[in-house]
């Protein structure tokens, strides 16, 4: 029994100098616009200036605080994401960003949220009982000082794109995830539980100091 084998098919010289042909007019052409972009981009033939014609800032409302801001929290999280193509491995096209996010957090007691029956006094004005929602927490805020990417990788495609378009990837993705991660955190945390805390404590010593001798603070509904 026979095998035969089949010989693959050899190029011809005039493919081989269309390949030639083709190389030897991209390669200048990816050069000159690498080039010239960096030569723009170094040179700055026009030159240029910043001027700042902002206008003065514009009072637009005043609001009267009725809470007391009990206690803050500082976190720091860690954010890993990561951007993938389909079919695609992660060397030519995808992108993996570490972000680190650091910011407060702040728990406060709504006084503006007091019944009308929240404080009641004895008659002989000694003693006194104040009912008070449970603390609250505010949105976080990231302090831009202390967060940053840490590390970026990126696949070929993205490469390109990002120095064909001059202007860095949007991080606003990074800020948010970042706030929902210390949002969830401070939740698990005890952050309201001390601000309840310092609450009472706070009222108990002021009222201690107006001649009361005996305090009591209450909190209602949910913690």
């Amino acid at each position: 029994m026979t095998t035969s084998r089949t010989t693959p098919p050899e190029v011809t010289p005039g493919r081989r100098r269309r390949w030639r042909y083709l190389a030897a007019f991209l390669v200048p052409a990816v050069l000159l616009v690498v080039g010239g972009r960096l030569a723009w981009s170094w040179l700055d033939p026009f030159g240029g200036q910043t001027i700042d014609r902002s206008q003065p800032a514009l009072l637009q409302s005043i609001k009267d605080m009725s809470r007391f801001e009990a206690a803050t929290g500082t976190f720091q999280v860690v954010v890993d994401l990561e951007k993938d193509a389909n079919f695609l491995p992660d060397a030519v096209k995808g992108t993996r960003t570490l972000f680190v996010g650091a910011g407060g957090v702040d728990a406060y007691v709504d006084f503006s949220a007091m019944g009308t029956n929240a404080v009641t006094v004895s008659p002989d004005r000694t003693e006194a009982t104040i009912r008070l929602p449970h603390a609250q927490l505010e949105k976080p805020n990231l302090d831009n000082s202390r967060s940053y990417v840490f590390a970026h990788q990126r696949g070929l495609f993205d490469r390109v794109q990002d120095f064909l378009s001059g202007s860095p990837g949007d991080q606003r993705e990074l800020y948010l995830l970042a706030e929902k991660k210390i949002t969830e955190a401070a939740v698990a945390s005890d952050l309201r539980a001390r601000a309840d805390a310092n609450t009472k404590a706070m009222l108990s010593g002021m009222l201690k100091s107006l001649g009361f001798k005996k305090v009591t603070v209450e909190f209602t509904g949910e913690p």
